[in-house]
């Protein structure tokens, strides 16, 4: 069985990215930073579903974290066919009042420890031979600004750069690398933990309600399959229409 590694799995995209590859035939290696009986609910789901699993604590504010975690679950699991970078961290505070290590320390989870994870799994699918996937999960913060954000939409941006570098050194090995940049998704991450998204309206955005994590979970684990074996290099936005929330509102304010 292919391997797929999915870091943050406790909660979330990653739960729903994990307990869906399981399901279609993946083995599945999970990380959690604070909760682990996250974690081992999501690996009981996977297993449940027929997949080994192996579970590892990963405090990506160490940046090289990334790495290790990495090359112990694809020990653990005999290889890593895909990863999938999902852990995030964010911080909401006005750049003038913003501490350098507030930004820094954001950024080290955000895009260092993800890239760190990245170049693990790559030399490992280099040296097996049958090429693999990388998925990273940004977000529409990846395309456009956030106010207060500076350093999650930086992380954000550069996760994205990081993205087409990848795809463009790695595809002579067979690694397709690609990014996928949800919206507003009911998760732990914005406050809407066990909520059904279908009952909370958001009238700006044009589907009106925020995504559900399996709807972001599909697009990954397309990623991850033979079927996108022609599609590297590109990101992939999933948020109801979100961005297209800025046409609208230049509309409305075009002078009659």
């Amino acid at each position: 069985m292919p391997v797929a590694v999915i870091t943050g799995s406790d909660s979330g995209i990653g739960k729903a990215t994990a307990t869906l590859l399981a399901g279609r035939g993946w083995d599945v290696g999970l990380t959690w930073r604070s909760d682990e009986e996250g974690a081992r609910r999501t690996a009981d789901e996977a297993a449940a579903a027929g997949a080994r699993t192996a579970v590892c604590q990963a405090d990506l504010t160490e940046v090289e974290a990334g790495a290790q975690v990495v090359g112990t679950l694809a020990d653990r699991l005999g290889g890593i066919d895909a990863l999938v970078n999902n852990a995030g961290t964010g911080a909401m505070e006005p750049l003038l009042d913003m501490e350098t290590s507030t930004f820094r320390s954001v950024l080290d989870v955000d895009l260092v420890a993800a890239f760190t994870a990245a170049r693990e799994a790559a030399r490992r699918m280099v040296a097996a031979g049958h090429g693999g996937r990388i998925v990273n999960v940004t977000s529409v913060h990846e395309h456009v600004p956030l106010r207060g954000a500076a350093p999650y939409v930086a992380a954000k941006h550069g996760l994205g750069g990081l993205t087409k570098v990848l795809a463009l050194e790695l595809a002579q090995h067979g690694i397709c690398v690609n990014a996928v940049a949800p919206g507003e998704i009911a998760t732990p991450m914005t406050g809407q933990e066990d909520v059904d998204p279908h009952a909370q309206p958001r009238p700006l955005i044009p589907a009106g309600r925020p995504g559900d994590a399996r709807e972001i979970a599909a697009l990954v684990a397309w990623l991850c399959s033979e079927e996108s074996a022609y599609v590297t290099g590109s990101s992939f936005v999933a948020d109801g229409g979100m961005l297209l929330m800025a046409a609208a509102a230049n509309a409305e304010a075009r002078p009659a």
